[in-house]
């Protein structure tokens, strides 16, 4: 089942963080992925990828797992890898992490180097992160497939980070 944040529980965390006098929660709306989710065109459609999503699956050698995103000419396209710091994971080489591959809507594929290995602690799960690689480029308008392949033997969990607007978003099977 994929878990998403409704509209009403991130708008009472906004409100709630207000009220304390805190500046407003920056928290992306969990997708979770799982075993039928094994192309883009089988897995979640995110409706509008400005929306801040954290995709969650996790992948070993020869499984892969995908979502889309829609994104109009001009938005921002805005998706990062990252990996739970902590082993095994973390101990990984790049050829043994997880490949992430965006196609845009003409068909050209990025694959996301990993190019960092950026800390980052999420605070709302009390998680420590690595950021392994991110895209921040003007998108065209259509269809983005994103496709998470396994390079190790080890079962890799990681999260992508898709879009930089903090505002209730849809997802649809």
């Amino acid at each position: 089942m994929r878990l998403v944040a409704s509209a009403a529980s991130v708008f009472a965390l906004g409100l709630t963080t207000g009220l304390m006098g805190a500046s407003p929660a920056v928290a992306h709306q969990p997708v979770q992925l799982n075993s039928g989710d094994r192309t883009p065109s089988r897995g979640p459609l995110l409706v509008d990828g400005t929306v801040s999503f954290a995709v969650y699956a996790s992948v070993r050698k020869g499984k892969t797992r995908g979502f889309r995103a829609d994104l109009a000419a001009g938005d921002r396209l805005a998706i990062q890898l990252l990996i739970p710091d902590r082993a095994p994971a973390n101990r990984l080489s790049p050829a043994q992490l997880p490949r992430v591959t965006v196609i845009s809507p003409d068909g050209q594929r990025t694959v996301m180097d990993i190019d960092e290995r950026t800390p980052f602690y999420e605070p709302y799960s009390g998680t420590s992160y690595l950021y392994l690689s991110r895209i921040s480029e003007s998108a065209m308008a259509g269809r983005y497939r994103v496709i998470i392949t396994g390079r190790s033997t080890t079962k890799v969990p990681v999260v992508i980070g898709v879009g930089y607007r903090e505002v209730p978003g849809q997802v649809r099977s």
